[in-house]
């Protein structure tokens, strides 16, 4: 996802704290989406078209500008926000909240959809590359499997378990018997660490062993367990830590 921010022109001070119905016809955003697509238009008035009504004395691009200050004009740290925290912004309800999540969560899978349809998994860079999009905005840990065929072909991903903010309870049952469901050969397994440090733990490493000789006696190869950590990752395999 592009993160970028344009920011206010005069036309925008101007209209501040104004209806957007007593705006200039080139300055009211779904009119100006209409006339110049969609890139001419700033995060603030995408997330305005989103809210779609503001709140007293706020239009809602008035909305959209608060929302992008209080996220540092980075969508990226927007994209962290959860439903409680952005109810906490004057002028969201739940309604909008969901809106505004619901659109967040469409670019990640979007992303990660563009991966999906083409991908081959040949090393742990492009395994991170898929995953980074996915797992980067959760607060708490939260561990995914990615089934892939004989060709290394990804074939789908699950998110089979979450935990608080630094532990997360992964049954070993339920993963071999998805992967035997998606008739997957390997697997690749990951997970979260909302801290950012993306060292393994020591228990990362037992658990990464041990459903690695679990899966071996159904003929399922684990190719490598990849360690999201913000825009980083670590590999067990690329680190040796698989046995």
């Amino acid at each position: 996802m592009a993160l970028y921010y344009i920011p206010p022109n005069t036309a925008d001070k101007m209209n501040q704290n104004k209806p957007i119905r007593d705006w200039a016809a080139d300055d009211k955003p779904r009119e100006k989406m209409l006339n110049k697509g969609a890139p001419a238009l700033s995060d603030a008035e995408l997330i305005g078209i989103l809210l779609g009504t503001g709140a007293k004395n706020k239009s809602a691009i008035d909305l959209g500008r608060e929302i992008m200050t209080i996220a540092h004009n980075n969508l990226h740290t927007l994209s962290k926000f959860n439903l409680k925290q952005l109810q906490q912004i004057k002028g969201i309800g739940l309604a909008k909240a969901v809106t505004l999540t619901a659109a967040l969560e469409l670019g990640r899978r979007r992303q990660a959809a563009n991966i999906l349809e083409r991908k081959k998994f040949g090393s742990s860079k492009e395994a991170a590359l898929f995953l980074i999009p996915l797992m980067q905005d959760f607060e708490t840990e939260k561990f995914c499997v990615l089934y892939l065929n004989h060709a290394n072909k990804l074939i789908g991903y699950e998110f089979i378990s979450h935990g608080s903010l630094n532990a997360t309870l992964v049954d070993i049952k339920v993963i071999l018997r998805n992967a035997l469901h998606h008739l997957a050969s390997k697997i690749i397994l990951a997970h979260n660490h909302p801290s950012g440090n993306p060292k393994a733990s020591p228990s990362d490493i037992q658990l990464t062993n041990k459903i690695k000789q679990a899966a071996k006696l159904m003929d399922i190869d684990l190719l490598d367990h990849i360690i999201v950590a913000e825009n980083t990752y670590t590999s067990l395999k690329d680190e040796a830590l698989i046995q």
